[in-house]
């Protein structure tokens, strides 16, 4: 049982709407430090929407988010930089950086305008780099590296920024079991520093291991929330995905496993 920490998200009836379609339904939740929750839902159930409306990337059309006790759309972005990394889906690139600049561009939010990185700043990348295990590819240029050590050095960006607050949307997607451990394990160690992280993931498994609470997604409004036992349930599987399934209690984690049935039409 977690005890009531502070609450730096808090989410007070979020409605967003694209082309007259409402895609986050008067949602509220307040998110509070050293959790790693995890946001669930079929395609198009608003997961990305949710975090985007977080981190100011989509203006609410009513309602507010706030941000350590302030709205959102009041805190200037340099500012929220500061407060809340946000890693958006996909790392593909075309740009020709070293890994070394991609992670300390993580520092530009707290360097004065023409200030270059100091020596403080390069211990902080080296340090977000060596606990990420890119350090050994920090010559290295971002497109000639695979998509999980890509991955793992996105993720030291938004490490490098030194928020409480982390974002991370699709974090394993399109990564390898061993790579999806290994992302996974590094943001594990992020919630262990009493950080506030925030994942929409797809695999079910994967977030009832890691996951300490997830809320879980449908049409744009939030059908259940809680512990990984209390949210995965035959039911509220069947009613957001439409399928039957059968869940065991795994031995080594104590955490509900699901085996998939079949579609429900």
């Amino acid at each position: 049982m977690h005890s009531a920490g502070k609450k730096p998200i808090q989410v007070q009836n979020v409605n967003i709407s694209y082309g007259g379609k409402g895609v986050l339904k008067d949602i509220s939740i307040s998110l509070q430090e050293g959790i790693f929750y995890g946001i669930l839902g079929p395609n198009g159930s608003g997961k990305t929407t949710l975090l985007k409306s977080i981190a100011k990337s989509l203006k609410p059309k009513s309602g507010a988010v706030y941000i350590n006790g302030l709205d959102v759309n009041r805190i200037k972005t340099r500012e929220l930089s500061k407060e809340l990394a946000f890693l958006y889906q996909g790392t593909a690139t075309d740009c020709e950086y070293s890994v070394v600049d991609i992670v300390l561009m993580g520092r530009h939010p707290h360097l004065g305008r023409f200030q270059t990185e100091s020596a403080k700043d390069m211990d902080i990348a080296q340090n977000v780099m060596m606990a990420t295990n890119v350090w050994d590819l920090r010559n290295r240029r971002i497109n000639e590296i695979s998509g999980g050590e890509r991955q793992r050095v996105f993720i030291a960006r938004a490490l490098a920024q030194q928020t409480d607050i982390i974002l991370l949307d699709e974090p394993v997607s399109n990564l390898d079991i061993h790579h999806q451990i290994e992302v996974l394990d590094i943001i594990r160690s992020m919630v262990r520093k009493k950080k506030t992280v925030v994942t929409v993931l797809h695999d079910l498994n994967l977030a009832s291991m890691y996951c300490d609470h997830m809320i879980l997604l449908k049409e744009g409004s939030v059908v259940v929330r809680g512990r990984p036992e209390v949210v995965l349930s035959p039911s509220n599987i069947k009613k957001v995905y439409g399928i039957e399934s059968h869940i065991i209690k795994d031995t080594v984690y104590n955490r509900p496993y699901i085996i998939p049935l079949k579609a429900v039409q």
